[in-house]
């Protein structure tokens, strides 16, 4: 995998300087071959004007396989981007693999439906070829959660996982639960949910973890390749999705190649499986080409940021295995969200703020939010005198089981956040993710086994959708259905907490009704002139930190010069309708500082837009009430380095 060498903090102010250091290769590093299989193993170029072509190319003549022409080929050469000022690869120009099943994204979801695979055709005795894509420049470098894991569906998955002294998950059981609701000052304790007692569960780094499966997964066969971002949908002349595209290396900004260019590879298979996680761009062009939000009468999905920060503090404050929720303060009364405080291993807690994106009040500030959330002197407590070790941010899908799309479509399948199955009073999302996985998979099998030699046909997955419906997620996301809605009736916090408690303690989920979720959250903005002020105070260096500050300690890092992954669909709409409307929102809801506004130079001001600042969350996408910013993949490898999050 790249590692990126964190250039100064200038980069995290938008800006970079020419002769700040680029993206470097590991020497001798070795690209992924089939175990079992014999052939050439080149090695990466470590020329670094190069290194991107020659790690398509090396990989490309260990598993070449035949070009396909034709309106096929002409329609994959979309790459990169539709904008026609990027000189994009031609058809001609492109590698193609084959394979019997392509995933998208090496989280949970993914990497559980490439072990289920492999499983199953260790079984059956069946060859099934099972590759694995990840943008993030190594497996878990953009898994961020705040996780107490559940191990149901690792249990199903690899039973023995616990005897395996490799693995992180069981290094700290959840011991102790607190439920508290913030005042400004005080910690009010208050009963903890029956969906949110841990026995049995564990705290942990999802990316530790995630990195974990990657390794059982490349044990049993997978190819996982990290440091590349697929683009777009590979489509037959039917429609059918045959596979994935990635993105070109070495397009400049200007939209020409640079000596550096190497065309994109198209990864062609018979089950493509969609594992981004949440608001995906590949996912998004699937739910839009196939209809599936319309085939399935699902509600708008709704979404939250979570931001988070791992502490190394006192020993003395730590208490390995205690788990803290917390409501309230800093959040108005009307916005649904909370914080969490997990003590981890070795000293450690992860702490963070969950923030629904359905809020209304354009001027508040998630990033600022946050930081107020550590000053309470019940979290200011445990922190003080501690490091911070990382931050970062992303989004999560909390529409629940009424905003579940149609899972799967011709040629493949949507698969774990993706889809929408966290379970959001339970504040759990990795086990139903992984079972998705392991349902795709098992469905995968079985369509590969009874057509094997049917290469290059997309496969109907619909046993997938059925397996779901059967399933545990279903029942556990049923029963949970209406308190999230709950919070939307228009009572604030306390008309949810009421709601909540009715169907956790009286009603116990077989409630005769459905709420429902009625509107997109980007539809939920009021205008500034109509909403209260929000005020911050300055950053303590200690406690609380500027924004640079926290960006450097998510090694969020791309490569300059390349086409900006953040577009604006109208360049006009922001200076037209965000900033007079309603107060320029997209300096406030994005938790990196890509997007201010400066003076443009013909007075007034003007929509800036500093993308190497992203962490990937996509709080953008979503929350923009033009719906004007749209989020695409950068070049593979860019994004935040997680390590222990």
């Amino acid at each position: 995998p790249p590692v990126f060498l964190l250039a100064d903090v200038e980069v995290m102010r938008g800006r970079r300087h020419s002769d700040m250091p680029r993206p470097q290769w590991l020497p001798n590093a070795e690209p992924c071959a089939r175990p079992g299989k014999s052939g050439p193993r080149a090695r990466f170029d470590q020329s670094p004007a190069c290194p991107l072509a020659a790690m398509v190319w090396s990989i490309a003549a260990v598993c070449r396989s035949s070009r396909t022409t034709g309106a096929a080929w002409r329609q994959a050469c979309r790459a990169f981007s539709s904008d026609p000022g990027i000189q994009a690869s031609r058809p001609d120009e492109r590698e193609a693999m084959e394979y019997d099943v392509c995933i998208v994204g090496a989280g949970p979801a993914g990497l559980s439906a490439a072990i289920r695979l492999k499983q199953l055709a260790k079984e059956k005795e069946q060859e099934i070829s099972v590759c694995v894509l990840e943008k993030g420049s190594e497996v878990g470098a953009h898994i961020l959660s705040g996780n107490v894991f559940q191990p149901k569906a690792l249990d199903e998955l690899i039973p023995s996982w616990r005897e395996d002294a490799s693995c992180p998950i069981h290094a700290v059981p959840a011991v102790k639960d607190r439920f508290y609701y913030l005042t400004p000052r005080r910690a009010l304790r208050m009963p903890t949910p029956p969906q949110m007692h841990n026995k049995g569960n564990y705290v942990i780094s999802l990316s530790e973890a995630v990195r974990w499966l990657g390794a059982q997964a490349e044990e049993a066969g997978v190819e996982i390749y990290p440091g590349f971002a697929g683009s777009h949908l590979l489509t037959s002349a039917s429609g059918a999705c045959v596979g994935v595209g990635t993105g070109d290396m070495g397009i400049g900004k200007d939209g020409t190649r640079k000596d550096s260019f190497a065309p994109g590879l198209d990864l062609r298979a018979r089950v493509t499986l969609l594992a981004e996680g949440c608001r995906g761009s590949l996912t998004k062009e699937a739910l839009k080409r196939y209809s599936l939000r319309e085939k399935a009468g699902a509600d708008p999905q709704t979404y939250a940021l979570g931001l988070k920060e791992v502490w190394q503090i006192d020993p003395a404050k730590h208490e390995p295995g205690t788990v803290w929720h917390t409501l309230g303060s800093p959040l108005p009364w009307n916005t649904y969200g909370g914080g969490w405080l997990y003590h981890m291993a070795d000293n450690r807690v992860s702490l963070g703020l969950v923030v629904s994106l359905d809020y209304s009040n354009p001027n508040m500030n998630l990033f600022q939010e946050f930081q107020q959330y550590k000053r309470h002197p019940a979290i200011a407590r445990v922190l003080e005198g501690g490091t911070c070790l990382q931050y970062g941010a992303r989004t999560l899908s909390e529409g629940g089981i009424q905003s579940i799309p149609a899972l799967t479509f011709p040629g493949g399948a949507l698969i774990g956040d993706g889809a929408g199955f966290l379970n959001v009073p339970k504040i759990k999302g990795t086990h139903t993710a992984m079972k998705s996985g392991m349902l795709a998979a098992e469905a995968a099998a079985a369509e590969l086994a009874k057509e094997p030699t049917a290469a290059g046909r997309a496969l109907d997955l619909g046993a997938y959708e059925t397996a779901m419906h059967d399933s545990w997620v279903h029942t556990e996301l049923h029963r949970e259905r209406n308190i999230r809605p709950s919070f939307g009736l228009g009572a604030g916090i306390w008309g949810g907490l009421l709601g909540s408690a009715l169907e956790a303690y009286v009603l116990r989920g077989k409630a005769p009704w459905t709420l429902r979720h009625r509107r997109p959250d980007h539809e939920a903005l009021a205008p500034a002139a109509q909403a209260a002020p929000r005020e911050y105070p300055k950053p303590d260096g200690s406690l609380t930190f500027d924004l640079n500050t926290s960006l450097f300690r998510s090694g969020t890092n791309h490569e300059h010069d390349q086409p900006p992954h953040l577009r604006l669909r109208n360049a006009k709409l922001p200076e037209a309708i965000n900033l007079p409307r309603y107060g320029g929102p997209e300096a406030r809801y994005c938790p990196a500082g890509v997007y201010e506004y400066v003076p443009s130079e013909h007075g007034g001001q003007k929509l800036q837009i500093n993308a190497q600042n992203c962490l990937h969350c996509k709080a953008c996408d979503i929350k923009d009430p033009t719906q004007n910013i749209q989020w695409m993949v950068p070049e593979g490898g860019g994004g935040p380095n997680y390590t222990i999050t």
